[in-house]
Formats: structure tokens, C-alpha cells, sequence
């Protein structure tokens, strides 16, 4: 998904991979105009933020996919390389804590 902005006439004129004040619509990245957008851009900052908006969902799927694998023993956790390992095992405690976050944010809703 990508955030765009467009010109008085409805026409896309820039994309960005977070909510700007003046790009608050959000669009899939397989949308057919933006597809169009992209082919036509003037400049690379505007494929470069799709293209990381992209990136950040892949990683993810590519995340779930390697932890899917793990689950069902297809391959181990000591079969990935190093700084593979790493850098799950960072993700995943950065997600916990934010989880452990959001609980106690939601816990404390009643409290107000």
C-alpha cells in the first residue's frame, strides 16, 4: 500500500510510503493507475517510495514464511545463517515488546 497525493484533476502526482499532510489516501500497490503512475514518473523518488513501501511488506510475508517453515520443521532456526538469526530473533523481540505495549495501553483504557 502507498499513500498519494493528486492534482485538482483527480491525477495521481506523488506517492509516499507514510501518511504526509497532504497524501492521505491510500492505494495497493497493484492498483492499475498507480502501476501507470510509476512507468510514467518523472522522478525516482516516487518509485523508490513505493518500491519501500513494498519492501516492508515482503519482509514480513517473508518473515511469517521462514517462521511457518520452522514451526513445521521443514528446516531448524540453527540451519539459518548467523546474521539471519540475528536479526529474527531482534524482530521478534522488538515485536513482543511492543505487543507487551499495546496490552497496557488497552488495560489502562477503562481507567480514564
Amino acid at each position: 500500500m502507498a499513500y498519494i497525493n493528486r492534482n485538482i484533476n483527480g491525477e495521481i502526482t506523488e506517492i509516499f510510503e507514510t501518511r504526509q499532510y497532504d497524501a492521505q489516501e491510500y492505494i495497493s500497490l497493484e492498483n492499475a493507475e498507480l502501476i501507470e503512475f510509476i512507468k510514467q514518473a518523472a522522478t525516482n523518488h516516487d518509485v523508490k517510495a513505493v518500491l519501500s513501501s513494498s519492501d516492508v511488506a515482503l519482509v514480513r510475508v517473508l518473515e511469517d514464511l521462514i517462521n511457518t517453515l520452522i514451526d513445521k520443521n521443514v528446516i531448524q532456526f540453527t540451519d539459518l545463517p548467523l546474521v539471519a538469526q540475528g536479526k529474527l530473533a531482534n524482530r521478534e523481540k522488538i515485536r513482543g515488546h511492543l505487543t507487551s505495549l499495546d496490552n497496557l495501553m488497552s488495560d489502562d483504557e477503562g481507567i480514564l
